[in-house]
């Protein structure tokens, strides 16, 4: 069955880095974009950033734009997070996601399977 399984979380000073990275199998990654949302306490999950199966083109939410790089390695069917300059309001718990289609989606429905999250405390 599909997996996706993330790691890399953990808690950080305001200003530190983190990378997270999301392993998947089951599935032809090459078939799937990919994407990061994530979800603070007490708010509704958004969207982080996003990696298209094709072109391997990005999006970002405007939060996060400059801070925060997504990549993917096919190879290893694995797409990172690198998340620079982080701030007390990306403390979330983040989820990976993967959807069949060819360009780039930020609505969660849009993808069909997810991870259990990884968790991101960032103390200021």
């Amino acid at each position: 069955q599909v997996q996706l399984v993330e790691s890399g979380g953990g808690l950080v000073q305001a200003g530190a880095s983190l990378r997270l990275s999301c392993a998947a199998s089951g599935l032809t990654f090459s078939s799937y974009a990919m994407a990061w949302f994530r979800q603070a306490p007490g708010k509704e999950r958004e969207f982080v950033a996003g990696i298209s199966r094709i072109y391997g083109s990005t999006n970002y939410a405007d939060s996060v734009k400059g801070r925060f790089t997504i990549s993917r390695d096919i190879a290893k069917n694995a797409v990172d997070l690198q998340m620079n300059s982080l701030k007390a309001d990306d403390t979330a718990d983040y989820y990976c996601a993967a959807g069949k289609f060819g360009g780039l989606a930020i609505r969660s429905k849009e993808y069909e399977y997810w991870g259990q999250g990884t968790q991101v405390t960032v103390s200021s």
